[in-house]
């Protein structure tokens, strides 16, 4: 992990790989944007126009690399793109440094040390710099090896240190930021790791001894249900998805408590460590990714170990439903019965359907403890990407002001996100001949049948949401920003901040 640190050392005089600036577009050609004046000063105040000449015009996502100058003990500045200048005294917004500082990090792979020098006013934009840089510092290359150095399997390790040029080491508010950086951070990042784990090495049982070696780690109760007691206690849903692997399928429970807290909250995360389909065995092209269709669980893990380390005044509980969809002799088939935890039956009418019932069962027991509200992570249906694209998800729910404190909290902390309906009217197609409710209704608007599905197994006057983040948990293009190719850790931010909102009593 690369590490991060607040320092008031000049620009010029910070021994690093490189010094990092901002530039911004403006009505007549590149700005470079505060923080970057002793650079500028160097320049003989011709900076600007030394970056116009290089091809930069400050656009959002740009990087322009140039030789640092004479006195300089840095050898290079990179000046990332910003976007448009912002109004007067309107300052850059938090995403926009995190972004930048993504984008940085991560043009500087290989780097040892590089100082930050970008747009810095107050704590907030220390944590928003900081969190960019170690979010897009981030590689996965444990499965690679080149015969280079260990340490950098691909042949270039991540940017290993990264100072932030005008930060306030003593200042309270400002080391905060950076500790609950480092802790979000680094917890995100476990969770890409996760997602981008091969399907061979990642299953239900393994993934619940990394949760439980976590939990022992940082103070956090855990508590796994194997196949036993999963028959024992009745949770079918589970069962049924998992009766077709030979990796047994597991409900895991991590519980961290606070002496001061008021409330408690319920994350819920469909954990199925690869899905085939089932018997509904899903199409050529369509498999290739199934790895990450944990991603909710793994959400959810990383949330609520980053509750511990920031020590929230809230009771946070996550339920992991764990479970690997594979066809075979023993797997469920359409038109097969489960009954449910919560008592009810489930007609399968398509077993690619599966999130849902895993889902359903850990929902149930989540609603037995009561908590103040439950939210479910998933990559639950096409159907939402279809709608909202690779970038945003949906969040659907039972409470409207609820549903839209998520998604106030997800635009805080930069995560695209939109408020999704539940139409009654879509109920109906999910009757059952057979049973008290088939996995399956109407095909149109596929993502919010599925949330009228696990809406049924909320328990009464449990307030709840759903968030559906088929599109971003896998990013299949290139990276962006700090996103990285391959798992992105979708969701994990607002969950979070939905912790620390309703620790400090804003949400009600």
């Amino acid at each position: 992990m690369t590490a991060l640190t607040l320092s008031t050392a000049a620009a010029s005089g910070l021994r690093a790989d490189a010094i990092v600036i901002g530039v911004a577009k403006g009505a007549k050609g590149p700005v470079v944007a505060p923080g970057a004046e002793a650079v500028d000063k160097a320049y003989d105040g011709r900076l600007a126009g030394v970056l116009e000449t290089l091809g930069a015009s400050g656009a959002e996502g740009e990087v322009t690399k140039l030789p640092a100058p004479s006195g300089f003990k840095a050898p290079l500045v990179l000046a990332v793109g910003l976007g448009a200048v912002p109004e007067k005294d309107a300052g850059y917004d938090t995403e926009v440094l995190r972004k930048a500082a993504g984008i940085a990090a991560r043009a500087l792979t290989g780097s040892k040390k590089a100082a930050f020098a970008l747009p810095l006013t107050d704590a907030a934009d220390a944590g928003a710099i900081g969190e960019g840089a170690l979010l897009g510092a981030y590689a996965f290359d444990a499965y690679k090896d080149n015969g280079k150095d260990p340490k950098a399997k691909n042949g270039k390790a991540p940017l290993a240190e990264v100072a932030l040029l005008g930060g306030k080491p003593r200042d309270k508010a400002y080391k905060a930021a950076v500790e609950r950086a480092v802790a979000v951070s680094e917890e995100l990042n476990r969770a890409r790791d996760l997602v981008n784990t091969p399907p061979n090495d990642l299953n239900p049982e393994s993934f619940a001894a990394i949760a439980q070696a976590a939990a022992k780690e940082h103070g956090i109760k855990v508590q796994v249900l194997d196949v036993k007691a999963l028959e024992k206690g009745g949770y079918g849903g589970i069962l049924g998805v998992g009766a077709g692997s030979a990796a047994g399928p597991r409900l895991v429970k991590l519980s961290y408590t606070s002496s001061k807290a008021k409330k408690h909250l319920a994350f819920v995360g469909k954990g199925i460590t690869y899905d085939s389909g089932g018997i509904s065995l899903k199409p050529a092209g369509h498999n290739e990714t199934m790895k990450c269709d944990m991603s909710g669980a793994a959400a959810v893990f990383a949330a609520v170990v980053a509750a511990a380390r920031l020590g929230l005044e809230v009771n946070v509980t996550g339920w992991l439903a764990l479970a690997e969809n594979m066809p075979s002799g023993s797997a469920t088939r359409p038109g097969d019965v489960l009954r449910m935890y919560s008592g009810k039956t489930v007609e399968v009418l398509n077993t690619d359907a599966e999130g849902r019932l895993v889902l359903a069962d850990a929902l149930w027991a989540a609603s037995q403890e009561k908590p103040d509200a439950i939210v479910d992570v998933a990559t639950l249906t096409g159907a939402m990407v279809l709608a909202l694209g690779n970038r945003t998800f949906g969040i659907m729910g039972n409470d409207d002001s609820f549903r839209t404190a998520l998604y106030e909290a997800a635009q805080e902390v930069g995560e695209p996100a939109w408020p999704m309906p539940l139409p009654e009217h879509l109920r109906k197609g999910m009757d059952s001949p057979t049973a008290d409710i088939a996995n399956m209704g109407e095909r149109m608007g596929g993502g919010l049948v599925a949330g009228l599905f696990l809406r049924e197994f909320v328990g009464e006057g449990i307030t709840w949401a759903h968030l559906d983040i088929a599109g971003p948990a896998f990013n299949e293009g290139g990276p962006f920003g700090y996103t990285p190719k391959g798992g992105t850790g979708s969701g994990v931010r607002t969950l979070v901040r939905l912790a620390e909102l309703t620790a400090a009593g804003d949400l009600g």
